[in-house]
């Protein structure tokens, strides 16, 4: 029996004498892509869709989970939180609860408005949920009681929660955090127009606003009412259209009145005619313009454990800016795109004696859970590349090597289709099963290698019915790994769809690695193959590592098997064991949650003090 290899005309005729009937589903696809050019194309396509799978999956500290809740606002003047409870509260809490799909819904009422807050099932669409709690409103708007606006409704949701805060200060004398104030506001409207940044707010600060002093002497002496001046300022401070005019071929439109942009609008604004003269809002009141009562208050300080490489403070007036971004979109490249823009204002809009320090960065922490994982991934790979190249060998090794980045990447470009994010669930996922997706491979590459052994020649034909001899039983257990881990998608409560990329990811990467096990690794084992001398080696070393492994089995086990008291009592020990690990959750003795426990570096301080 010669050792060299037989070339691949000498092939073709032991592959037209294979029998189709019994080559099954897996002989069948290896028989159409062992010698196929479209298997390297195929396999070069794989690689590529998954590295942009990688790059254009969107990353995030946790999973996108859809918890609609929808804040519904009221105003009712001049009514006690008894009468809103009664009369409006109550009845729109009821109609609410009519609405398909709600869990919870509660709310709060003091003087003058209220809140209800619905909460809907894990689950369900946040835009439909917002359309049914408009509809519902809307269909019942004559129920509410005569002086009640209409409710306002505000969708919330976790993109709510910004990715990125920067608090802007000054130890300047002449910068007041009403100066901060209207300075954010001009850098919150630079920062939303960054493309997929979402609501954004200002926290901290007085706003401006003009301030009208009413003197009462003067009012008794022109004889004009406080409410006179309220309604003309209501009145003027509007812009009605008028209708419009039509000229050749253009159409104009004629708008009444003008908003009041300033206190000197204000002041000129005539409110009565005493003996043939106007009465101006300027005689009756001191008008200006002013910040706003404080009614809170934002500073800013840096600790001894800054690492933040800017200037520091002990105590300095400040004004936070909080941008979300968008459902769905990349936290990661949002919170770095806004950062960018901050430092491009810096010098431009935000002047030399105004600080600018990121007090939160949600896409910098996902991104290093996101690389810790992917950190661990890659060790997984090692790992498990080491053990596959210590158990069977150089070129089996190659083979079942290569398979795993090519799953990987395939099973990362699927979560970017299902609309899954790159979050530490979803990467535990494929840590989680990167140590069962090189089985097929494995077992189809080893029993390829072995049947090439026990013929003593390494052909195309031997190949695919090796491929053939262990496909069913693959593709059994594959599916039945695949079953086991889709019971985990069953779990339902808020942690059913933040836990489900574990089984989803699992079962695709499973599903992934029998494909490539029965059209990349026989093509690849056949570019890879071995000489039978290098086969021949292989099986004395194995037959070594077999012995080494029963003089410490065997041992072990036939006392076990021999003597019944001796397996009796291994099989009880067992079973007390068993019962044992499982008293702990009982006894409370280990904790037992969903999640590790999470290290965040920061903490509130609530500090209730006296009313008034």
């Amino acid at each position: 029996m010669t050792n060299e290899i037989k070339n691949e005309s000498d092939l073709e005729p032991d592959e037209k004498n294979l029998d189709e009937k019994n080559l099954g589903i897996a002989g069948r696809i290896t028989r159409q892509f062992i010698n196929s050019p479209v298997t390297p194309l195929l396999m070069a396509a794989f690689l590529i869709i998954g590295l942009l799978g990688l790059m254009f999956t969107p990353r995030q500290e946790d999973p996108k989970i859809s918890v609609p809740m929808v804040d519904i606002l009221l105003q009712y003047p001049g009514a006690s939180a008894e009468q809103i409870a009664n009369l409006a509260t109550n009845p729109l809490e009821r109609l609410m609860s009519e609405i398909p799909g709600i869990r919870h819904v509660y709310s709060a009422s003091q003087r003058g408005s209220a809140v209800i807050t619905v909460q809907f099932y894990v689950g369900e669409d946040l835009g439909e949920s917002i359309v049914k709690v408009h509809d519902k409103i809307q269909s019942n708007i004559d129920l509410m009681p005569p002086g009640v606006p209409e409710p306002i409704v505000k969708p919330v949701g976790p993109d709510d929660v910004p990715v990125v805060s920067a608090t802007i200060w000054s130890e300047d004398p002449s910068i007041d955090d009403s100066i901060l104030r209207t300075l954010a506001l001009d850098i919150l409207q630079k920062l939303e127009q960054v493309p997929d940044s979402g609501k954004g707010f200002v926290v901290g600060g007085r706003a401006e606003q003009i301030r009208i002093e009413v003197s009462p002497e003067r009012l008794n002496g022109f004889g004009v009412s406080i409410q006179d001046v309220a309604k003309t300022i209501r009145t003027a401070n509007s812009e009605l259209s008028a209708g419009s005019i039509e000229g050749g071929n253009q159409t104009f439109k004629v708008y009444t009145g003008a908003f009041l942009n300033s206190a000197q609008d204000v002041s000129n604004l005539v409110v009565a005619v005493r003996n043939g003269a106007p009465v101006y809002v300027r005689d009756i009141a001191r008008v200006y313009q002013t910040p706003e009562e404080t009614s809170k208050m934002v500073s800013y300080a840096t600790g001894p454990a800054y690492k933040g490489g800017g200037p520091t403070t002990d105590n300095a007036q400040a004004v936070t800016i909080a941008v979300a971004k968008k459902t769905g979109t990349n936290g990661v490249s949002i919170a770095r795109e806004l950062i960018a823009k901050l430092e491009s204002l810096k010098g431009h809009l935000i002047p030399d004696n105004v600080e600018v320090s990121i007090t939160r960065n949600y896409g910098k922490s996902a991104n290093d859970k996101v690389n810790e994982l992917l950190v661990a991934l890659f060790e997984a790979t090692v790992a498990v590349s080491i053990l596959c190249l210590v158990g069977l060998g150089f070129r089996a090794a190659s083979v079942v090597i290569f398979v795993i980045p090519v799953v990987i990447l395939m099973t990362i470009w699927a979560a970017w289709i299902i609309d899954y994010t790159i979050d530490r669930v979803s990467l535990f996922a494929l840590v989680f099963t990167i140590g069962i997706l090189v089985d097929d491979a494995t077992v189809v590459v080893e029993n390829i290698f072995r049947r090439w052994l026990k013929a003593g020649k390494t052909t195309t034909s031997i190949a695919i019915d090796a491929v053939r001899e262990v496909g069913n039983p693959t593709i059994m257990a594959t599916f039945c790994i695949i079953a086991a881990l889709l019971a985990m998608g069953f779990v339902s409560g808020l942690m059913g769809p933040y836990m489900r990329p574990i089984p989803v990811l699992g079962s695709i990467a499973m599903f992934l690695s029998l494909i490539a096990a029965f059209i990349f690794v026989p093509w690849l084992s056949m570019r890879l193959r071995p000489n039978l001398k290098d086969l021949k080696k292989a099986e004395i070393k194995e037959k070594k590592q077999i012995e080494a492994i029963g003089r410490f089995y065997f041992p072990v086990m036939k006392p076990l098997c021999n003597n019944k008291v001796a397996g009796y009592v291994f099989l009880f020990s067992l079973i007390g064991l068993t019962f044992l690990s499982c008293a702990l959750f009982y006894t409370q003795s280990v904790t037992v949650k969903m999640l590790p426990f999470d290290n965040k570096p920061e903490f509130n301080i609530v500090i209730n003090m006296p009313e008034g």
